[in-house]
């Protein structure tokens, strides 16, 4: 299987990098992961201007990406799940995609181009800890899915 995590950030060094390592490599066992990080000179821009020419700048983005594979969206106001329920987003797939999208989020568009659209909680939180909680729900499905103990 092959997993693709894509989000809209700058491609800088932070403090979670260590952490989003281990958490790659527990997955390796079970999945290759590619974490692709996009922030363009429109997604910039955008930013100076407003939040819907934010989204727009995000969907312009990440657009080209959706639609080969099957695409899980993180979103507030998506279906909340549970790690077993997420675990089923996973089962006998060959690729996913997860987006993770910038300040503002995602215009309906794009959200209606997703296969699901999921929220990780009612918590705000910044695109880094979404990305490691993704990872941390990524490898605590396949635990589940392969009847592994790290789950329980």
């Amino acid at each position: 299987m092959n997993i693709e995590i894509l989000s809209i950030a700058k491609k800088e060094k932070t403090i979670y990098d260590p952490l989003y390592k281990d958490l790659t490599k527990m997955i390796s066992r079970f999945s290759k992961v590619q974490d692709t990080e996009i922030f363009t000179k429109d997604v910039t821009k955008a930013h100076t201007i407003s939040p819907e020419a934010s989204q727009k700048a995000y969907t312009k983005a990440l657009e080209p990406h959706i639609g080969s594979s099957y695409s899980i969206t993180l979103h507030p106001n998506g279906k909340l799940i549970d790690s077993f329920e997420f675990s089923k987003l996973l089962n006998d797939k060959m690729s996913v995609k997860f987006f993770i999208g910038g300040a503002y989020g995602f215009e309906d568009a794009f959200l209606k181009k997703s296969d699901k659209v999921i929220s990780l909680g009612k918590l705000t939180m910044s695109h880094k800890i979404a990305k490691a909680v993704l990872l941390e729900q990524i490898y605590r499905g396949f635990s589940i899915l392969s009847n592994h103990p790290y789950h329980k």
